[in-house]
Parts: structure tokens; sequence; C-alpha cells
């Protein structure tokens, strides 16, 4: 045989294509070795690493003009998944391999120089692909294979090395699929090592988490240092829903895609919680790059987002979080085509009330003026703002607050709140694309959100007296909603909407 085939597939943001690995050994001529097919670095370097690992096993190739063809040829290929793929077509080609051996599966996994295969990132949209495609198994490195396995539907065979693979191909050894360990994901969670009890006061702020929480809504924390800020926000994955099946799907996705998956890990677990410092890069906040990759609004995707001392961050980095935050997902154009990566996180962020810290605490004075008070909150456009639904300020905590033991409030208390609004929020949008409180907008908002007349009045009160803009109008609905649904009362009320406004600190300042 002079013509082998070998299956694989390449990324385009978090989802796979297929690509074709095509090996030609011409025995006329010099011997030599062309690949062609937009072939990046790292993919033209797997030359020198598949013929020393083939070298390694004892496979010997025939002097020969090699040609290697990576089809569709008009996309680029990236990365070192292709090695396997390459050296089992390169033996197929060589007549090592009997003619039918690599049909119907799929191929994937970086060689070392001695033959023994690596891990590579992106498997799972991979695997997906490969079931998409019907394909009879997918070969991987014995690091990936748990990752692969949570596709239903596909045999995932796990590999140590070369060796192994041609044995398995040729038939000389039977290998068991790879099993998925289901009871992973339906075991108990493992307790979180923080919780809300830990936070002594600061109960305005626990009731507002709780109905960010609820709802799915973005919260933005104002106060003076000290006052609680990070330590109540990286409390606020102790309350959330946990992740559905379908969810963690979309969340791994995006960390295999990003290469973020520990070894031997199948399945992100729980909700992601991100918090980037603020001399995070544009690409690195959003995503993209020469090679283009999830940023961390990608890897916060179905969790949280924390951006302390928010002013502190690259005013465009904050101004490219408006579509996000609008749409839940982003896209990274270039010249060679356009990326799309998820996006749909709950935005918590924390900052000071001015650059000293403590403009308005009666414990400490302000060394700011009022200009440089409105220049440090300017960092933060208007837009933005809007964009984020509640704005709570976080106080100094008071002495007699701090000599408590604990907090009247802990996780578990707030966790089942969450959970029984998220149930009726569950039921009520069934058969809707809609899963929270925060995506209600035009025609649904209406359904689902209507007010009777002495509602209206005082919606209109407050739209007069804070000079409100119509988004935030949209937004101080929707966490009525959710109010209403922590009350588990069918209909908003006077008093759901007032600490809906409540929550609009910077709106009631202006």
């Amino acid at each position: 045989m002079a013509l082998s085939r070998a299956l694989s597939a390449a990324l385009a943001g978090v989802e796979a294509y297929t690509v074709v690995l095509e090996a030609d050994l011409a025995r006329q001529g010099m011997p030599s070795f062309t690949m062609v097919g937009l072939a990046e670095g790292a993919v033209r370097e797997s030359k020198e690493r598949v013929f020393a690992a083939l070298k390694n096993c004892g496979f010997r190739l025939p002097p020969s003009r090699i040609t290697v063809n990576l089809a569709p040829a008009d996309i680029r290929k990236e990365g070192s998944a292709y090695d396997l793929p390459l050296a089992a077509a390169l033996l197929g080609a060589a007549g090592m391999l009997p003619e039918a051996a690599l049909d119907g599966y799929y191929l994937a996994g970086e060689l070392s120089l001695t033959g023994e295969l690596k891990g590579v990132p992106g498997i799972l949209p991979l695997a997906m692909r490969a079931r998409a495609e019907r394909a009879k198994g997918l070969l991987v490195a014995q690091a990936n294979a748990q990752e692969a396995s949570v596709v239903k539907g596909l045999a995932v065979y796990g590999l140590t090395g070369l060796s192994q693979a041609v044995r398995f191909l040729a038939g000389e050894e039977e290998l068991s699929p790879e099993e998925f360990d289901q009871t992973l994901f339906e075991s108990p969670q493992t307790p979180f090592p923080l919780d809300f009890s830990e936070v002594k006061g600061q109960e305005h702020a626990k009731r507002a988490i709780e109905v960010a929480a609820a709802g799915g809504h973005n919260l933005l924390f104002l106060g003076p240092p000290g006052s609680g800020k990070t330590m109540l926000a990286k409390r606020i994955p102790t309350v959330m829903a946990p992740l559905g099946f379908e969810e963690a799907l979309e969340v791994t996705k995006v960390y295999s895609v990003a290469g973020e998956l520990g070894p031997g890990q199948g399945l992100v677990l729980v909700r992601p919680f991100r918090s980037p410092h603020h001399t995070i890069s544009d690409a690195g906040l959003i995503g993209g790059g020469s090679l283009p990759r999830p940023g961390e609004v990608s890897l916060a995707h179905r969790g949280v987002l924390f951006l302390d001392e928010l002013p502190e961050f690259k005013k465009n980095a904050l101004e490219v979080l408006r579509q996000p935050l609008e749409d839940g997902r982003v896209t990274i154009s270039r010249a060679s085509g356009s990326l799309t990566y998820p996006a749909d996180f709950m935005l918590v962020a924390a900052m000071n009330p001015c650059p000293c810290g403590y403009h308005g605490d009666e414990r400490h004075a302000c060394l700011c003026g009022e200009a440089k008070v409105r220049h440090y909150r300017s960092k933060i456009s208007g837009p933005l703002l809007d964009r984020i639904d509640m704005q709570v300020e976080v106080p100094a905590v008071p002495y007699k607050d701090l000599k408590a033991e604990a907090g009247r409030v802990d996780s578990a208390l707030m966790r089942s709140r969450v959970l029984a609004a998220r149930k009726v929020q569950a039921e009520r949008y069934q058969g809707t694309p809609i899963r929270a409180n925060s995506q209600l907008s035009g025609k649904a908002l209406n359904t689902f959100c209507p007010i009777g007349e002495q509602e209206h009045r005082f919606l209109e009160l407050a739209n007069s007296r804070l000079g409100l803009s119509a988004r935030a109008h949209t937004r101080i609905l929707r966490m009525a909603r959710t109010i209403a649904d922590l009350d588990n009362v069918a209909n908003i009320a006077v008093e759901h909407l007032a600490e809906a406004v409540n929550y609009r600190g910077l709106d009631r300042k202006a």
C-alpha cells in the first residue's frame, strides 16, 4: 500500500471538525518528506517526533518520498494532537498495518521520542465530533481517556504508547473501552472550605448575594477597604445551584480547549470561580491572541467572574465586557475567520468608593476631593454599570458584629433558599430557552413580570427621582421577579420593587 488515511479533528472555538491525514509513500526519486495543508509550527515539528518514535518502537519505514496532506487544506491546523494519526497513517502507507485497520477510528495524541503517548487539550470536543460522525472508536492517551469517556455512545480507548496503538489496530491486542465514572457526578458534593457563617455582620450584603445567586444577576460591591467585599465574593459559589450534566459538559469543553483540566480529570463538577488580577490583558480577559484561546470570561462560563478593584482594570478591557454580559458569548474575529466562545457568567465586582477608599465613611476622613471621586468612578462607564443589575454598598463592620462568634446566616440556609427559587424558575420557564430571571427581556419580561397599577405608580416615581435608564428599569423588574420567587409569591408587589430599587446604589447616589 502506498496511500493511507487516518482521521483526527481540529478545533474551531469550542467545536471540532474532522481532519483527514493522507500519507503517500512513493518509492521513486530521492527520499524526502513534504507536509501540506496549512500546518502550523507544532504540526510541522511532528515529523521529527514521529520519526524518532517510530524508530525507537522498532518500526522502520522504507526509503521513499513521503507526502502528507491535512485536509481540508484551507484551514489552519495547530497543536501536537496529530502525532498519533500521522504515525498511524505512515505505518498504514508502508503496509505495516492491515488495509482497513484505520477505517472508522479517530486518533489524537502527542508522541514522545520514545513512543510514549501524551495527553493533549481539546479532547472532549474531538470526542463529540467522532460520535457525530458515527466513528467506531477514539484512540487517545491514557491521560485523556476519562475526559473523552464522558461522551456517551462512543468507544474510547486509552493508550500508553505507539506500540500499543499499533497492536490494537492490527488486531493483536484487545482493549476494553474506557468507562466514565458516573458516580463522580452523582455523589454528594464535597463541602466547600468557605462558609457565609464566617462573615460577621453584612446581612444586607448577604441578602443581596442570595438574590443575585437565585436569579443569576450581576453584582457590584461598593465599600471601604476591609469591609469584607472580597470575603463575601469568594463565598458566592457555596450558595449557587449545582451544575447539571449538560452545563458540566459545556464548562468542561471550554476547560478542555484551554488545557485547564487536571490530569485524568473527566468532568468539571463545580461551578467555576475566576478571579483575574487587574493587570490582565484584553486577550487574557476576553480571549484571543495570535493563536486564539478562551479568556477568563469563557473560563467563568456557568460560574462566577470576580473582578476585584474594578476601576483598576484597563478601561478598554472593561468596555469589551459589555458584549458577553449582554449576549452570553464572545466572538473573536481574525482575518482568517471568526471564533465564538461561550461566556454566560455571573459578574461579581468590588470597588472602593474613592481612591483613598473612605468617601462617606463616618470613622475615617476622606482625603479625596469631589473631582477625584468623580474621576475615579468615571473609569467605569454608564453602559457597563447599567449591565450590572445590583450595586450594593458594603459599609465597615461595627464592633458589636465583629465580637460575635459567627454570622447569623450560613451557606446551607442561603443555598436552600436559592435552590427553592431556582426550582420555581425552572418550572416557570419550562419549554423556553430562559433558565433564570436575569435573562428576561422584551416580550418575556412583560409575560412573566406583570405588575399592577400601584406598582406602576411606584416605578414611575422611582424613574423620575433617580433618572433610570430603560436598561436599569428592566433590571429592577428582573430583580423584583427574583425577590418574589425567594418569597414564594406569584405576583410582584411594591415591597419587591422597593427592595430591587434599593439594590441600585449608584443610581440612588446620582
